[in-house]
């Protein structure tokens, strides 16, 4: 069931330790989609977890939603909208404070999944307050510099884990640009694991499983 009482809707699976602070994983779904895309994952993901699945704030006149919208020029070139992106990226910092007063989450073990265009916000949650994200997911997406907001080389990025990967055959996201933001996290020796899939903007079975098993692996 939807649930309005935060400063997003959200959907959320509770973890079955009820009894003490859990792990949280929040799930960013992509432009045009809703919460209930990843909410999907919820039941097979490690059951110590809990996992919420949040709605992004700006509504698309096609449907859906999105955390910032694209623009096109007159040659078709995509710009995002950066004062969106960063209206959104503080929202969820805050939607994260109510969320760990609200319930019994570990405030020291919050994790970010992400797909497209949440990934891209994974990325910027992490890199703008690595100190409070234990591992960052992140498929079909890249890393948009112009939504990093502080000075990165300031920061201590050793307690943050990535999982990052893209379909070799994405058309929405070419997948060189995946490959940019991995040279952007070798660079700050940001630790992550990267993986290509034979696959297009989607999230392929395999790519799931390989997730799967990394989540499973490093909790």
């Amino acid at each position: 069931m939807l649930k309005e009482d935060l400063s997003i809707k959200y959907l959320i699976k509770e973890s079955i330790k009820s009894n003490e602070n859990t792990p949280l994983l929040l799930l960013m779904h992509g432009f045009g989609s809703n919460e209930g895309d990843l909410h999907s994952f919820a039941n097979y993901l490690p059951e110590k977890y809990t996992v919420i699945s949040i709605r992004a704030p700006y509504t698309l006149p096609t449907g859906g939603y999105a955390w910032y919208n694209i623009n096109f020029d007159n040659d078709m070139n995509k710009f995002n909208d950066h004062n969106q992106a960063k209206d959104s990226i503080k929202l969820i910092a805050k939607f994260l404070d109510e969320v760990v007063n609200k319930y019994p989450i570990d405030s020291n073990d919050i994790s970010l999944l992400g797909f497209s265009q949440g990934t891209i916000l994974s990325y910027a949650l992490g890199l703008n307050y690595p100190k409070r994200f234990k591992k960052i997911i992140g498929f079909s997406g890249y890393i948009d510099e112009a939504m990093v907001f502080t000075k990165i080389n300031d920061l201590d990025y050793s307690n943050l884990n990535l999982y990052i990967s893209h379909g070799t055959q994405d058309p929405v996201i070419p997948v060189d640009w995946a490959r940019k933001s991995i040279e952007i996290l070798k660079e700050k020796t940001i630790n992550h694991n990267y993986k290509e899939f034979d696959s297009g903007h989607t999230i392929s079975a395999d790519n799931f499983y390989d997730f799967k098993n990394w989540l499973e692996s490093t909790s």
